[in-house]
This record gives structure tokens, C-alpha cells and sequence, in this order.
């Protein structure tokens, strides 16, 4: 309990240099951030220690709702806008980006070719299952579930539940029935 109150106290410290940082929010420490004033941070989010949140360049900013939950050694890059919605759960080795790499230039490596920017959002009351990564071009709808280690590239519906590599949805819940159902694939 008493690294809570360092991990506040670190928040209150970072919090100017912040886009916006809500409070009551914490941070653990070590935490790699890139590009800070264009991070914003929600009421109440706990983002736990080695985390890594990169602004590319002048357009990139991560928006981070309220009440969201930020795992252990997650990596958040970003070169446009990258949101998080409310209530989302985050756990540990994750990676989100909204950039890919170009490689069609045959000679010229990889990192050196230009960045290719996509639209990436979670939804709000989402849950990213552990070691996920969430790839350029990904939206997921509101209460989305990702299963461990699922790599995601798409745009998924609302209430889906998302496992695979690549990942893909194996169930949706049906509003009428008040259920989650199998989807046959």
C-alpha cells in the first residue's frame, strides 16, 4: 500500500508535463514516456511500472480515458491519434501501435522507409489479455475481449470476444437472448 502513495506522488510531480493527467491517477516507476505533452491521461488510471508511451513526431497523441487499468511492460506508440476508452484493462507485455512500417523498398532498410499511419481505438470497457498485441489499423468496439497473446488487426464489433494469431472472433453476445454465443468460424 505505501508504493501507492510514491506512485501518487510521482503522478503529482509529472502531471504539468502532461497533456492532462486526471487525478487520481498513478505511475509506477521505471515508466519510458516519449512526447509527454501530447499524452492524456483520464481520472483515475493505474499505469504500473515499465510501461513505454510514445507521441511520434508533431501528430502523435495517445488519449487515455478514465478508469482504465495499465499493465506491466505495455508499449503504446503512436503517430496519429491513439485512443484507450473508459474502463478498459490493459495487462501485462501488450503493444498498441497505430504505425506500420513500409518495406517495399528493396535495399533501403526497413526503419528507414517511411512510416504508414492507421486508425487504431479501443473501446471503452475493453480487456486486452496478456502478451496481445493490437496492430496498426485496429478498432475494437465497446467490451471487446482479447485472448492471451492474440495478435489483432481489424475492426471488431461491439461485445465480441477476440482470440488468435491471426486473431479472429470466436464469440459475440446476443442482446436478444442475453447471451454470449459461439460463432463458428
Amino acid at each position: 500500500m505505501m508504493y501507492k502513495i510514491f506512485w501518487i506522488l510521482r503522478a503529482l510531480f509529472y502531471a504539468p508535463f502532461f497533456g492532462r493527467f486526471g487525478m487520481p491517477s498513478y505511475m509506477g516507476r521505471p515508466t519510458y514516456l516519449s512526447n509527454v505533452r501530447r499524452i492524456f491521461v483520464g481520472n483515475n488510471v493505474r499505469i504500473f511500472p515499465h510501461v513505454r508511451m510514445e507521441a511520434v513526431g508533431k501528430e502523435g497523441r495517445i488519449v487515455i480515458g478514465n478508469n482504465v487499468g495499465i499493465g506491466q511492460n505495455v508499449h503504446i506508440t503512436s503517430g496519429s491519434e491513439l485512443k484507450i476508452g473508459d474502463g478498459t484493462a490493459i495487462l501485462a507485455n501488450v503493444f498498441i501501435t497505430n504505425i506500420d512500417h513500409s518495406y517495399e523498398e528493396i535495399g533501403i532498410p526497413v526503419l528507414s522507409q517511411r512510416n504508414i499511419i492507421k486508425t487504431t481505438e479501443i473501446g471503452s470497457n475493453c480487456f486486452i489479455g496478456i502478451g496481445a498485441a493490437i496492430q496498426a489499423g485496429t478498432i475494437l468496439g465497446m467490451h471487446c475481449i482479447v485472448g492471451a497473446n492474440s495478435v489483432v488487426r481489424g475492426v471488431f464489433d461491439d461485445y465480441c470476444v477476440i482470440v488468435g494469431a491471426p486473431a479472429k472472433v470466436v464469440k459475440k453476445y446476443n442482446p436478444e437472448k442475453k447471451v454470449w454465443e459461439k460463432i463458428d468460424n
